[in-house]
C-alpha cells in the first residue's frame, strides 16, 4: 500500500489504515515532523478513544482506554539505548494482545515481536503525506 494524502483527510486515511492492520502491534516511522502522532491520534480516534491524545515523548507511553480494550502509544525517541525498553517492560505491552502503536521504534528493534504493520510517513509537501505499508512477517 502506498498512499498520499492531504492533511484535511487524515481521518479517512485512519479507516484505510485500520482495516490494513494484520497484528495489534503497529510501527509508524517517519521523520521529526511528517505527523506521526497526529496519524496516531487520528487512529485512536477512529478506533473509539475518547480521552485526549497526546505524544508520550516524556513518559515513553501513553495509555488510552476503550470499554475494557486499551491502546498503547510509544515514543521511544529520547531513550539512550534500546534496553531501556526492557526497564519499563515493553515485553509485557507487546505481549498483551492491546493495540500498540509504536514511534522511534528503531531505537528498540532488537526488541520487537517477529510479526508487526509497519508504516512509513514521508513529507510531500506542507499539505501532503505519503504513508507506505511495509509488512514485516
Amino acid at each position: 500500500m502506498l498512499i498520499t494524502y492531504e492533511l484535511s483527510d487524515i481521518n479517512a486515511i485512519s479507516n484505510l489504515l485500520i482495516q490494513d492492520f494484520s497484528t495489534k502491534v503497529i510501527r509508524i516511522d517517519g521523520d521529526m515532523g511528517t505527523g506521526k502522532t497526529t496519524l496516531i491520534s487520528s487512529l485512536c480516534k477512529s478506533l473509539g478513544v475518547k480521552e485526549t491524545i497526546s505524544s508520550p515523548t516524556f513518559s515513553l507511553v501513553n495509555t488510552y482506554h476503550i470499554g475494557n480494550e486499551k491502546i498503547y502509544h510509544f515514543d521511544f525517541y529520547r531513550l539512550k539505548n534500546e534496553n531501556e525498553a526492557i526497564d519499563f517492560g515493553i515485553e509485557e505491552y507487546l505481549d498483551s494482545g492491546n493495540i500498540c502503536f509504536m514511534e522511534w521504534a528503531e531505537k528498540i528493534s532488537s526488541h520487537l515481536p517477529l510479526e508487526y504493520d509497519h508504516y512509513i510517513l514521508n513529507i510531500v509537501d506542507e499539505k501532503y503525506r505519503k504513508i507506505q505499508s511495509k509488512k514485516n512477517k
